[in-house]
This record gives structure tokens, C-alpha cells and sequence, in this order.
């Protein structure tokens, strides 16, 4: 039956196409995805504040574990009025990219020199990770779960500061709605 046997290669043949557009699209979108998160750190890095915000959607809020959380245009003030108030020589890498269209993570090591009056110039090492919801290629939501405390310590913060910071980072993590069923046990 040579009509069965033709039938049967193209069904292969359109089956190796999907397959290889399914591919195409995923190293696409990671692609995309890097880009968007890599620009995101390198901005930030360099102190460009607009850049930052070209990442986000006009609504898209970026959760800093240090700062707290800026909506909007607001991420600008961040970036420039926060990030490179404290520090400066800012080094901010991503690595190990995961995206499927909705949500993007990146593992990331970041680092600067303090300008903290008791820590000036003090090179501190972090490392995290990036969890960004996505929404029509830009940045929704940027949420980070970071080893910031080995960071402050190596600027010399003292137990009591510490112990604030950590207090802070685990009463804010109850409060998510996430978390919520987690407390009813």
C-alpha cells in the first residue's frame, strides 16, 4: 500500500518539524529571558535606573530583600537612589536560566564595595537566586531569595543587626499567601 507508506513518512516527517519548532520556541524564549534578566543586572549594576525600568511591565514591581518593594517608576529610585547610595562596583552575574513563558529563575552571585560609613570599601559577596513572573515579555513581578545575611556579615554588621534582618526576612515570608496554609498544621 504505497498510500499508507507516504501517509505514515509524512506524519514522521511533520512530527520531526513540530518537534523541532518546540525546540526553536524554548531556546527562544530562554534566550529572551536571558537577555531581559541580564540587561536587568547589568543596568542595575551600572546605576541606569530607566534601563531597569524598561525591564518591567508599567505596573511591575521588583521585591529587593534589602529595600522592600518598588512599583513602577519607583524601581528607578531604587536603583539609583539606594543601590548606588550604599555601593558602588557592582558585579552581577546570572547563571543557570530556567523559563517556561510564565516565570523565569536565575541562580545570580552579586557583589560590591560598601559605602557604609562602617564598612567603606569592603568588598561583599551574595549569592541568590532571581524569580521573576513574566508577563508579555517583560518583567511582572521580581522576587529574589538571597544569602544576604553572609553578605552583611561580611560587612561587619554585628548579632543584633543580624538578628533584626533575620527577623524581618521570616516574618515577611509568613505574611505571603503561599505560605499561609503552611502555618494552619
Amino acid at each position: 500500500m504505497p498510500g499508507l507508506r507516504q501517509s505514515i513518512r509524512i506524519i514522521a516527517v511533520v512530527r520531526l518539524i513540530f518537534e523541532a519548532c518546540q525546540q526553536a520556541v524554548r531556546r527562544h524564549s530562554v534566550a529572551s529571558f536571558e537577555m531581559l534578566i541580564t540587561t536587568l543586572a547589568n543596568a542595575a549594576s551600572q546605576g541606569d535606573g530607566d534601563a531597569v525600568v524598561k525591564c518591567f511591565t508599567p505596573l511591575g514591581i521588583y521585591h529587593d530583600c534589602f529595600y522592600g518593594s518598588f512599583q513602577g517608576i519607583a524601581i528607578k529610585d531604587m536603583i539609583e537612589n539606594f543601590f548606588h547610595r550604599d555601593a558602588e562596583n557592582f558585579l552581577w552575574d546570572m547563571h543557570n536560566l530556567v523559563e517556561n513563558g510564565a516565570i523565569g529563575y536565575a541562580r545570580y552571585v552579586f557583589s560590591y564595595d560598601s559605602k557604609l560609613s562602617q564598612s567603606r570599601g569592603t568588598r561583599a559577596v551574595f549569592e541568590g537566586v532571581s524569580i521573576c513572573r513574566l508577563k508579555d515579555g517583560l518583567i511582572d513581578e521580581y522576587r529574589e531569595v538571597a544569602g544576604s545575611i553572609a553578605g552583611l556579615q561580611q560587612l561587619g554588621f554585628n548579632d543584633a543587626r543580624l538578628s533584626r534582618l533575620i527577623r524581618r526576612e521570616a516574618t515577611a515570608l509568613r505574611e505571603r499567601d503561599e505560605v499561609a496554609h503552611h502555618l494552619m498544621r
